[in-house]
């Protein structure tokens, strides 16, 4: 955590510098405004990494004017992972009431949620572009090493911001460092996103480090994104060369090789910033006097807990969906149920929604994947130190939000006031690392690319390996008296289940959908696969069985929802430039 304190401090001086005010001359038509900086003052190699500093500040989704919304928190907790159906809204209906209209894609291009996203990731871009403008006009002033390292930083975070716009939006305005701003209000959204992106990856690769300070991106983090971006435009041979590459030879930023951690929760744990499994991620600190450092966009993502009972006293957003938690219900073998018949009653989890705190309940008895108990709290489950989960008194609505609570992400009791940040009106932010894209999610990656490169079996050593990990029984939660706190099993996939294309798919999809939940990747992976429409309209009728005022009138259309729309605010800021996305 020193290295990454250093680094965020390091943009707290960059911000108050960039606010300093300009001195007194006679010509005053030639004084910069104030909040801008003389070309003296950045073309140095200082002052570029003072710029570049602010550019990865964008990470997090946070825009200095009004703070941003929590839509652009670079966890996707509401485009990714409740329109993907791992969570609800939860809380209750009144409380920030637009994002019930998203989860049931109901929402219009008038939505600020929607905004927001679309300013933060163009803020990222702008600031990229400022690091590498910067750094053409000062190329004799700095050591060309060193530059190199400046501009593929800046590249790799411009691909980044690019492929998050195109994931989200789909037909987005294209442009680099060579343009000047009166030319890009002129550019139509119809840009050719994908080269951009592998020409920055590219880039990046060619001419990062392995190793860097704690915080930065380093030439594996490349390899793993370009791989994620063959991905999503099925080059599927040309993703297998990028994933094996990072699977054989990758390592942290600091140092370490990458490897699956032993322990599941510790990829989710403050203590353990910068481990193995991290292959990029948003940094977090809470010594900058700045909550927009911590993880600012989770402060409504607690349970509804007050005093110190539980971490963040508010505010009951978030909650997982029935569909997912039921998700985790496992044969007596500990295979998952891939034909969904685990939403038939008889399997089910016992829940105790309609049950009052003060009631006797009996967690579920019958076999679990292990992982539900480190993704979801619910009642009667130890919950990260503070207490077992009591249920209803920790849930604000429950007919709204359902029985569960997040978990991910979440402090633990003894990190209150160590790693968490009590500077806003909260209790406390955690400061914990936000992972982008971490090691299991490669291995996922490379497994679908296995399967539809014929490399079946390769497709399932990388699957148990990443089930291998969960079925680690020392690590998982225990009661008191040290025994497993659930019926928990869990088993590798035997080749029967990689026999076929199709049964490999299904497999890999579904550890995707367990291992990944809630970390804002389900949305766009269902987009992605083509399965959008089936999955999601079957999920909002399944999940209003139990939810009806949630998801009343809920419903995802073909050839609409799987893009946001194209702001708005945009397309009136930029008449007859931009072009709306179909449906909208």
């Amino acid at each position: 955590m020193k290295t990454i304190r250093k680094i965020k401090k390091t943009l707290v001086l960059t911000a108050a510098f960039l606010v300093v005010g300009v001195s007194c001359s006679d010509e005053f038509l030639e004084v910069a405004p104030t909040g801008t900086l003389a070309d003296a003052q950045v073309s140095t190699l200082a002052g570029i990494d003072g710029l570049l500093v602010g550019a990865y500040s964008m990470l997090n989704g946070a825009i200095t004017d009004d703070g941003g919304s929590r839509a652009s928190a670079p966890s996707h907790w509401i485009t990714g992972s409740i329109l993907g159906g791992d969570a609800n809204k939860g809380t209750d209906p009144g409380d920030s009431a637009s994002l019930a209209t998203i989860q049931r894609f109901q929402a219009d291009p008038t939505a600020n949620d929607f905004h927001q996203i679309w300013r933060a990731r163009y803020e990222g871009i702008s600031r990229c572009n400022t690091v590498l403008a910067t750094i053409a006009k000062s190329i004799d002033l700095i050591p060309a090493e060193r530059a190199a390292s400046l501009q593929a930083q800046a590249r790799m975070l411009r691909g980044h911001f690019y492929f998050d716009l195109k994931k989200h939006f789909n037909n987005i305005v294209v442009f680099d460092e060579t343009l000047a701003s009166n030319e890009i209000t002129e550019i139509p959204n119809n840009g050719d996103a994908w080269a951009q992106i592998e020409a920055d990856f590219q880039f990046a690769y060619d001419n990062l480090d392995e190793i860097t300070d704690a915080g930065r991106v380093n030439k594996w983090a490349a390899a793993a994104y370009m791989g994620k971006a063959k991905l999503y435009q099925q080059k599927y041979a040309e993703a297998i060369t990028w994933f094996d590459d990072v699977i054989a030879n990758g390592v942290t930023s600091n140092g370490l090789k990458y490897q699956l951690l032993d322990d599941y929760a510790q990829i989710f744990n403050a203590d353990n910033d910068n481990h193995a499994e991290s292959v990029m991620d948003v940094e977090s600190s809470n010594e900058t006097g700045n909550v927009r450092n911590s993880n600012w966009w989770d402060d409504l993502n607690y349970p509804y807990a007050t005093g110190s009972a539980g971490p963040g006293d508010c505010c009951g957003f978030f909650q997982p969906s029935f569909e997912l938690a039921n998700s985790f219900r496992t044969t007596n073998a500990g295979l998952p149920l891939l034909d969904k018949s685990y939403r038939d009653p008889a399997n089910a989890l016992v829940t105790d929604m309609g049950v009052p705190a003060s009631a006797d309940f009996t967690p579920d008895s019958g076999p679990l994947d292990p992982r539900i108990d480190f993704s979801i709290g619910r009642r009667g489950i130890s919950y990260l130190g503070w207490q077992p989960f009591p249920g209803a008194a920790w849930i604000r609505v429950q007919a709204y939000g359902g029985p569960y609570a997040p978990k991910k992400y979440v402090y633990y009791v003894n990190q209150d006031g160590v790693y968490t940040d009590a500077s806003s009106w909260t209790r406390g932010y955690a400061t914990m690392n936000y992972t982008i894209i971490r090691f299991a999610d490669v291995l996922l990656m490379a497994a679908e690319a296995e399967i539809e490169a014929g490399s079946l079996e390769q497709a399932r050593t990388y699957v148990n390996q990443v089930r291998a990990r969960a079925a680690n029984s020392q690590y998982w939660i225990k009661d008191e008296d040290g025994t497993d706190a659930a019926n928990y099993v869990l088993a590798e996939y035997s080749p029967a289940q990689f026999a076929t294309p199709a049964s490999a798919t299904e497999a890999v999809r579904f550890e995707r959908k367990l291992e990944l939940s809630g970390e804002g990747h389900r949305f766009f992976d269902l987009v992605r696969w083509g399965v959008a429409a089936e999955v999601i309209n079957d999920y909002i009728n399944y999940e209003q069985q139990f939810l009806s005022a949630a998801y009343s009138g809920g419903n995802f259309t073909a050839g609409r929802n799987e893009y946001l729309p194209i702001p708005q605010t945009q397309l009136d800021l930029q008449p007859g430039v931009l072009t709306q996305n179909p449906g909208y």
